[in-house]
């Protein structure tokens, strides 16, 4: 398995887990778009486009920064072709970008709502529909979302059903997809962590860094997202998996390196899980 040579277009991959994917196949040599909005520095977020290009380009891969707003369609589309005619194609699309709001009814604000569901669901749609004729050309084409199996446990709609709402929406595009893009020899599948991961949005979005001492370290999503984007001929495909799932069918038993803090607590389940 390898992805030398190929091109992924990662949107939301100027920090976190788009960021590991990125570097997990730029080790092989892959072409790398790194699509976000963070062309300046946050400040309480680190990383932008271009120092995860320059990151790419240390590993041993080609990058492409691009400025996209995956709310605007016309930008995705102008995106995807500049994407493809810099490095002559795109093999791989992964749907990382996000927003997360963990808010009941009641409280949210409809303007946020809307901004859920623009960057998680709709997102998904206008992606794979802007890459789609670029990944029909591929010869082994793959779509992959983060996000979370279906699970219709009521209290994953009590305790925050407007988020709930829009990544299973990404989840349902991609059983979807799967089955419409079959005639493509297109792969689609979704993938979701099996606990809480390190990343700056989580620290940010729950207050603080304590949660790390029952995380994982993002590489568990990268190297997750690598056995899937380098799998051939539709084999895994329709697919709602989870990152330490996946990684067993590829015969890794031993995760033990992918803790946070090894001397932390019991590792917290991510949502949407039991």
């Amino acid at each position: 398995m390898s992805l030398q040579g190929k091109t992924l277009f990662i949107t939301g991959a100027s920090r976190g887990i788009g960021r590991e994917i990125a570097l997990r196949a730029a080790r092989d040599g892959a072409n790398i778009v790194i699509a976000a909005k963070s062309a300046e520095p946050h400040p309480k977020l680190e990383g932008t486009i271009h120092s995860v290009a320059a990151e790419v380009e240390a590993a041993g891969g080609k990058a492409l920064a691009l400025q996209v707003d995956v709310r605007d369609e016309n930008a995705v589309r102008e995106a995807m072709a500049k994407a493809a005619e810099h490095f002559g194609g795109i093999d791989a699309l992964v749907n990382n970008a996000g927003a997360i709001k963990l808010v009941g009814v009641e409280k949210l604000e409809p303007k946020r709502f809307d901004l859920m569901f623009q960057i998680n669901t709709r997102a998904v749609m206008v992606c794979s529909q802007a890459a789609l004729p670029y990944l029909k050309q591929s010869g082994n084409g793959h779509i992959l979302s983060l996000s979370p199996p279906l699970n219709l446990a009521s209290r994953w709609f009590a305790q925050h059903g407007p988020y709930t709402v829009t990544k299973y929406g990404m989840s349902m595009l991609t059983l979807g997809m799967s089955d419409e893009f079959r005639k493509y020899g297109i792969s689609v599948n979704a993938l979701w962590p099996r606990t809480v991961i390190a990343t700056a949005a989580i620290e940010y979005e729950l207050g603080g860094r304590d949660v790390f001492k029952y995380a994982r370290k993002p590489e568990i999503m990268a190297d997750a997202a690598y056995a899937i984007l380098s799998s051939e001929g539709r084999s895994i495909t329709g697919r709602l998996l989870i990152d330490d799932e996946i990684l067993a069918e590829q015969g890794v038993s031993d995760f033990e390196h992918y803790r946070y803090d090894p001397n932390g607590g019991k590792l917290a389940t991510d949502l949407f899980l039991d």
